[in-house]
């Protein structure tokens, strides 16, 4: 890391970051309506056409977050890291089937969560109250490390860093970056990162389009990288006496990133912001179309793991894994683009950013101020109340990052997706059947998110004694597992065998909402339609 401040590498991130603050502003303008609602503030008035989608689910996904942590995760485990890429790989088919069902079913009736859609299909409000909550817990982690990530680069470029600083002076750049963020969310809704991805995903292909050529040319190719990599994780085996990383998987660790693959496959499009921006979309097709293009961030996700081995070659040594991607873009790129890549990170954790702060208030006042605290809350009141709760979700995230250890923040957000992989059989499953009964499903969540919580609180890691990681022995049987997949299968065992109990006692269920048709209804997209974005007079909606 350099002594100093990288001048020229913070003028160009200055640069980037003021104009994307110019367009998180001008989006107030693009499509506006004329009404105030939150499908307008929350779902960007429910308009968005494939590319825009692409995106805006794009940026939403593959966060500063994955930027830094991929890679990282090679650095430190090797092959190990790379659960990531089969995991985004596994998920498009998943969504595939049941996502434009939930989007037909939420067009119909004017969901815009997804704990509305289990309100309406097991009329319970138990249930759908148990679903905002965990999106909300499981949200707040994630928008920490977004901040966390932009801390990171600024840390490298050498802004507001040193022990000795102040601490305000140390957070004042992260508290700009926040100010901003809070600002341009709170008056532009979500039409705001939706226009803003667009600079940012271009930036993210740009950089490591660069980064997997002209990297590996300097340091000697990728037969020297993977050599260098190989001998340091034999190194690394050797001195703890067992396998701890290496180029391939060991097959003691099958099991654990085979369930970690498939886990994270099944929770990603369980969380809020995911839900948020595919209901943004405007038609079902839209969302079929996605499917079958985003595999291209998956494609992107390898190039960019290999970043960590790369780190390895040219010597990076960081106490902060997480510090090592921005040290190698430092270390190996002339100093202006440096400052790309650095935007890049900065550029893609504000994007998610701004979009989980939205899904997690929607989710506060649809589902817990709407349901419970004001009933006739009217649309406009929503949307007040959903504009003031993004923006105390950003300051909890925010203090959760000044201060708490950022492990903590990473750690958490392991358990955020242990949680968020409960709510999965009341939301897919209640978009293919009504056979499950309310009541069970509270009950297979209630104990899915306990044995997630005590699993996970068991794990400790080389700076925490506990919540430090997110696999685990499976009881009784000894497989180091992941934590929420084991999570799931027990909850789905208690949802099946209490449905069928509760439906032989004839325990009383919810009015379902929704009828068969409304799964399938579509809003007569007639095609791909490059919806580029507008801006003042020309917007229309």
């Amino acid at each position: 890391m350099n002594g100093g401040v990288n001048g020229v590498a913070l003028t160009v991130f200055i640069f980037f970051f003021v104009a994307v603050t110019v367009m998180g502003f001008l989006a107030a303008r693009w499509r506006k309506a004329e009404n105030e609602s939150l499908d307008e503030w929350g779902l960007g008035g429910r308009s968005f056409g494939t590319w825009v989608t692409w995106f805006l689910l794009g940026g939403d996904l593959y966060t500063a977050y994955t930027f830094v942590a991929v890679p990282a995760a090679i650095y430190a485990a090797g092959a190990a890291g790379f659960f990531a890429v089969p995991y985004t790989i596994l998920v498009y088919p998943l969504i595939f089937t049941f996502l434009p069902r939930l989007w037909s079913v939420s067009h119909k009736h004017g969901y815009v969560t997804t704990s509305d859609f289990v309100r309406g299909r097991f009329g319970s409000k138990g249930l759908s109250l148990a679903v905002a909550i965990t999106g909300i817990l499981a949200t707040m982690p994630y928008i920490a490390l977004q901040l966390v990530g932009i801390q990171a680069v600024l840390d490298v470029m050498g802004v507001g860093g040193g022990e000795n600083t102040n601490w305000f002076v140390k957070d004042l750049p992260l508290l700009l970056a926040f100010g901003v963020l809070a600002a341009y969310t709170y008056s532009s809704g979500l039409r705001a990162p939706a226009l803003i991805a667009f600079v940012k995903d271009g930036l993210i292909y740009l950089v490591i389009a660069v980064a997997i050529i002209y990297i590996p040319i300097k340091l000697g190719g990728f037969e020297h990288i993977f050599a260098v990599a190989g001998d340091k994780f034999d190194a690394a085996n050797e001195t703890a006496g067992k396998p701890v990383a290496g180029l391939a998987p060991g097959s003691s660790g099958t099991w654990t990133y085979a369930t970690l693959a498939i886990g994270s496959a099944l929770a990603l499009f369980m969380y809020p912001h995911s839900i948020t921006a595919t209901l943004s979309s405007k038609s079902r097709n839209v969302i079929r179309r996605n499917t079958t293009i985003l595999p291209l961030y998956s494609l992107m996700l390898g190039l960019l793991a290999l970043l960590g081995f790369m780190a390895i070659a040219a010597g990076i040594k960081v106490q902060n894994g997480q510090l090592a991607i921005p040290q190698l873009f430092e270390t190996m790129f002339p100093d202006w683009f440096t400052g790309v890549a650095f935007a890049a990170i900065g550029i893609g954790a504000l994007v998610p950013a701004a979009i989980m702060s939205i899904a997690a208030a929607n989710l506060f006042t649809r589902n817990i101020y709407k349901d419970f605290i004001k009933p006739d809350a009217t649309p406009a009141q929503e949307t007040k109340v959903s504009k003031l709760v993004s923006l105390l979700v950003k300051v909890g995230a925010l203090a959760f990052v000044l201060t708490m250890d950022k492990t903590v923040a990473i750690n958490f957000q392991l358990l955020g997706g242990i949680w968020i992989l409960q709510t999965f059989p009341a939301l897919v499953g209640g978009l293919f059947t009504r056979w499950f009964h309310r009541w069970a499903l509270l009950a297979g969540w209630a104990v899915g998110m306990v044995y997630g919580t005590l699993a996970a609180w068991g794990v400790a890691s080389p700076t925490q004694k506990h919540f430090g990681g997110s696999s685990a022995e499976i009881p009784g049987i000894g497989e180091i597992g992941y934590i929420g997949f084991t999570a799931i299968v027990l909850n789905v065992v208690v949802t099946v065998v209490l449905t069928f109990v509760l439906k032989a006692v004839k325990a009383p269920d919810g009015v379902d909402e929704t009828a068969p048709a409304d799964y399938t209804v579509d809003a007569g997209d007639k095609g791909v339609q490059v919806d580029l974005p507008k801006v003042g007079a020309e917007a229309g909606h």
